[in-house]
């Protein structure tokens, strides 16, 4: 099944709701992929955000926002994004529900934010064995024996891209959360699913050996890859060749315009850098919609 959309929008927080709101109304068909609940303002209390008196949560600000995407007619979805294509004429984005969507532009606003286990061994090790992106480092583990830890659809495809590598996958998990038609690939393929359980500590001598579990088993292995809900913006932008900060490498880099090195790739709020503020992503957000939309109306007169 395939859709096509004039601006798809990587991320659901405050620059996401935003470009998606200025872009519906320039009369695209606007397509917003994200959770609510992995913002990182939605845990927030905001108090410093002009003309908004008193004190907010962050879930109250985004649900509001996601009523206002709705409300001007642009289609929001949930369903995380597993890979990132470039066409002839846009961008293909591959759903874990199996839905792939065409695009004519792409906005990342998705965070930086990489969730860490936050156990012993997980940061000495890093590199050496602790992985946080399986299509950047999966080359490194042919033949050898990993695990990959997460409960959603970054740690399955993750795993599931590994057994084209590595000779025996694992996947720890507590309770997966995905997609049937994920879950069932999951079930279909050589993976084998730890499950009901968490990593208490990795450890190791001069690189990963050993991962100890919460319920006090021990898998013998080469690496870990530690994939905590769904695929970041870097993994993600990667794919497209999408050019980083190079102080940083973290972050994507943009000009005033949001535009990134690839046309058509525009990105807004806190995956372009400090200050990570709602402020700023609102108004990144803003300029990223109509650019977007801009570039795709543009692209629409010339097909």
């Amino acid at each position: 099944m395939s859709e096509k959309k004039d601006v798809v929008i990587i991320g659901a927080g405050p620059a996401g709701i935003q470009a998606a709101i200025h872009a519906v109304r320039k009369k695209c068909d606007v397509l917003m992929l994200g959770r609510i609940e992995r913002s990182a303002l939605y845990s927030a209390h905001v108090e410093n955000y002009a003309c908004v008196e008193g004190v907010k949560t962050g879930e109250e600000l985004l649900e509001a926002g996601i009523a206002q995407v709705k409300r001007f007619g642009a289609t929001v979805m949930d369903d995380d994004v597993l890979k990132v294509h470039q066409e002839e004429d846009g961008f293909k984005l591959d759903l874990e529900n199996g839905v792939s969507i065409s695009t004519r532009t792409l906005i990342f606003a998705n965070g930086t934010s990489r969730k860490k286990l936050k156990v012993p061994g997980e940061k000495e090790f890093f590199g050496r064995g602790v992985s946080y992106c399986v299509d950047c480092d999966a080359n490194f583990y042919r033949n050898a024996t990993v695990a990959v830890v997460g409960n959603a659809s970054a740690a399955i495809d993750g795993a599931l891209t590994l057994t084209g590598y590595a000779s025996k996958v694992y996947l720890v998990n507590q309770e997966l959360v995905a997609s049937q038609e994920l879950l069932n690939k999951l079930q279909e393929s050589s993976v084998e699913s730890v499950n009901g359980t968490w990593v208490s500590e990795i450890q190791g001598e001069d690189g990963v050996q050993t991962l100890i579990l919460e319920n006090g088993d021990q898998l013998s292995l080469d690496g870990v890859f530690i994939e905590l809900g769904a695929k970041g913006a870097m993994e993600l932008a990667l794919e497209l060749g999408i050019q980083l900060d190079m102080e940083t490498m973290s972050h994507i880099e943009t000009n005033k315009k949001t535009e990134t090195n690839v046309p058509g790739v525009y990105a807004a709020g806190d995956i372009t850098g400090h200050p990570y503020q709602m402020a700023k992503a609102v108004g990144e957000g803003c300029v990223a919609g109509m650019e977007a939309a801009n570039f795709a109306k543009k692209q629409k007169r010339g097909a």
